[in-house]
């Protein structure tokens, strides 16, 4: 692409990241009835005449790096919010230094302390262990901040649940630690489980002011190679990308979940 375009693309995201931001909303109204959790849904408020604007967040969950994507992102300038769990730290210091050191294209966000589910009583989610209790909840957020703070120096501002999904009862227990929930538009990848072709198909068809999921921890999985594409696609087609903090977002819309395991 050429310079004069790279130049005009950075302009817009410079221009988009210097409105007046509202605190995140939160999601302490956002409830289900019965046992069903709920997925927070949320995307960016953009001005009407805004250009086709993304917000990219990647879960790490535990595990490794994917580096294809994290090349990608560095190689276009493409910013991205990336949450991180504790598991995943401590096992991926090259690549949190490789994030610190781009401090213009990545915040890193709380994934959790030990990436358990933000979910009420034993009911396995997804193949994962739940917090359990409204206590245990609050340690999962509370304890994945302050190991956030400590590597990066910088303390979170929002909180995603492992596998998106939440108890209506936790999200005031998550809201009053002072965070935001960190809900999505476009789950990308649903889990790094799909194909590459599928995820490359999903991300091309986002929307303006999508905020999108997809998962940095799955090197071994051919999701990020969908990734890494669909983002250089999405680049090359003049997308502009902003970080979750650059911008207002809608209030988040729950839609209640009962399947918990994968099919």
């Amino acid at each position: 692409m050429c310079q004069s375009c790279c130049l005009s693309r950075r302009a817009v995201a410079a221009g988009l990241a210097s409105l007046a931001l509202a605190p995140p909303a939160r999601a302490a109204s956002c409830a289900a009835d019965g046992s069903a959790l709920v997925e927070p849904a949320i995307s960016l408020r953009l001005p009407p005449d805004a250009p086709r604007t993304l917000a990219l967040t990647l879960d790490a969950c535990s595990g490794e790096t994917d580096q294809r994507i994290l090349d990608t992102l560095i190689a276009l300038s493409i910013p991205a919010t990336i949450f991180a769990s504790g598991l995943w730290l401590p096992r991926n210091a090259a690549a949190l230094a490789t994030l610190r050191a781009h401090p213009d294209l990545f915040t890193i966000e709380n994934h959790g302390e030990r990436h358990l589910p933000p979910v009420l009583g034993t009911r396995r989610i997804f193949g994962l262990t739940p917090a359990g209790t409204p206590a245990a909840i609050a340690r999962e957020v509370a304890t994945g901040a302050d190991l956030i703070e400590r590597a990066t120096g910088t303390r979170p501002r929002w909180y995603r649940a492992a596998t998106g999904l939440y108890s209506p009862a936790a999200l005031p227990i998550i809201t009053d630690l002072g965070v935001a929930i960190a809900g999505y538009s476009l789950n990308a990848d649903q889990g790094a489980a799909l194909p590459a072709a599928a995820v490359a198909r999903r991300l091309a068809a986002a929307r303006s002011g999508d905020i999108i999921v997809a998962h940095l921890n799955q090197p071994h999985r051919a999701s990020g190679a969908g990734v890494a594409a669909g983002l250089a696609a999405l680049h090359e087609a003049g997308v502009s990308f902003v970080r979750l903090d650059a911008l207002p977002t809608t209030a988040p819309a729950c839609t209640p979940r009962t399947r918990t395991e994968p099919t």
